[in-house]
């Protein structure tokens, strides 16, 4: 019985990254033998167990194949005469492949290591199209450490797509290899990486169509809105911004993919176009309810943030109650930083200040401190209290001075 440390340990230990988890393959051994040792096994499907003490997963080297053209399942082949070697091949990329013996040697049969130095993603062999997940892995990788991807794996991720298979994937997993790649720190990557292979617009066609789309030069220097979007989830990692207000920044536009041609660069109207896509779209892939709340907010109403200086009183207040900023202040910030993403996310202006945020939180904070207790000591019940709240809110408003 042989053991080895396979796969994202290995990879993660060679780029001096932190290794978090570490998963094991076992050769010249069965299940019955790794039982007998004390292992658990997990899953009816694949042979992998639980050590005993330290509960990392041990698998059994093994191979497998797709049962059929279109078919999700995999048959398993696993015995003590399955090699390293060929478990390594049924791996996805060569810098996953790799291995590290009990006595420290590093087992590289694909050449991961040279494309960990080269900062290439390649596939291992031709068994990575048996999974149409896989294009949607690569992306996320490249998203996660900035590496490119070589021609041949791009040619191979493009057949992929023209077989059509990836319009099978489950929407849950579709989104959360969205969701965790725009938690990487090369979020546009996984955006342009499917758009170059052609599975944006499989798996994302309301945001592959933002690209050819016109804007206003004097708005948006960049003036196509897809090479807008990429620049705004560049903007929305430099922010620090969680998944939730990235995935917000990222679909902020999508009305912009509806405006008719005939009426380019300008976009009359987008706001509201696009809260009817964000809708269609979260429903489709199964997103979290908190995704799809502060994505409409950042839909509907970015460009108010970004003309608050000109805006009426009850027009700023209406903003603050609609995006629920007086209950929701956590969510407020969220939607605030999507829209300086937004902002920033425009050739040139990637360093650019926003006073707006700023000015908006010291509105919210200055009106959050008016209570209705005041105004119940003095006898008002019911809607004269809210009545008298909102008439005190409007007046600190007029009253907060404004950037000139």
């Amino acid at each position: 019985m042989e053991t080895y440390l396979v796969g994202g340990a290995v990879r993660d230990e060679l780029l001096g990254r932190p290794v978090t988890d570490r998963d094991y393959v076992v050769v010249g051994t069965s299940p019955q033998e790794m039982e007998a040792r004390g292992f658990r096994r997990v899953g009816a499907d694949f042979p992998v167990f639980l050590h005993p003490e330290t509960h990392c997963e041990y698998a059994l080297a093994r191979t497998e194949r797709k049962t059929a053209p279109g078919y999700r399942g995999f048959v398993v082949h696993a015995d003590p005469g399955v090699s390293l070697v060929d478990d390594l091949r049924r791996r996805d990329l060569t810098i996953n492949a790799m291995a590290r013996s009990e006595e420290g040697e590093l087992i590289d049969p694909y050449g991961g290591l040279a494309d960990l130095r080269a900062k290439i993603l390649r596939h291992v062999s031709e068994a990575f199209a048996e999974d149409p997940v896989r294009v949607l892995r690569v992306a996320r990788f490249a998203a996660r450490f900035g590496f490119t991807v070589a021609e041949e794996t791009k040619t191979l991720m493009r057949r992929m797509v023209a077989s059509g298979e990836l319009a099978s994937l489950v929407p849950e997993r579709v989104f959360t290899e969205l969701d965790r790649a725009l938690a990487e720190p090369h979020p546009w990557l996984f955006i342009q990486v499917l758009r170059d292979c052609g599975a944006l617009a499989v798996q994302f066609p309301e945001i592959d169509r933002l690209f050819g789309v016109p804007q206003p030069p004097r708005h948006h220097p960049e003036v196509d809105t897809g090479d807008h979007i990429l620049l705004t989830l560049h903007a929305a990692q430099e922010l620090g911004l969680p998944p939730r207000a990235r995935f917000a920044a990222l679909v902020h536009d999508l009305g912009k993919g509806e405006t008719p041609p005939d009426e380019w660069p300008s976009h009359k109207g987008h706001e509201a176009r696009g809260v009817a896509l964000v809708e269609a779209l979260c429903q489709r892939l199964r997103a979290p309810t908190e995704y799809r709340l502060l994505a409409r907010l950042v839909a509907h109403h970015h460009l108010l943030v970004h003309t608050v200086f000109v805006l009426r009183p009850p027009t700023v207040l209406r903003l603050l109650e609609a995006v629920d900023g007086f209950r929701r202040p956590d969510r407020f910030e969220e939607f605030l930083g999507a829209c300086e993403a937004d902002a920033r996310g425009r050739l040139g202006h990637e360093k650019r200040p926003y006073p707006q945020a700023d000015w908006l939180r010291a509105a919210l904070a200055a009106t959050s401190a008016v209570s209705g207790r005041a105004f119940a000591a003095e006898g008002l019940a019911g809607p004269a209290i809210q009545e008298r709240i909102h008439a005190e809110r409007l007046r600190i408003l007029t009253g907060l001075k404004r950037p000139s």
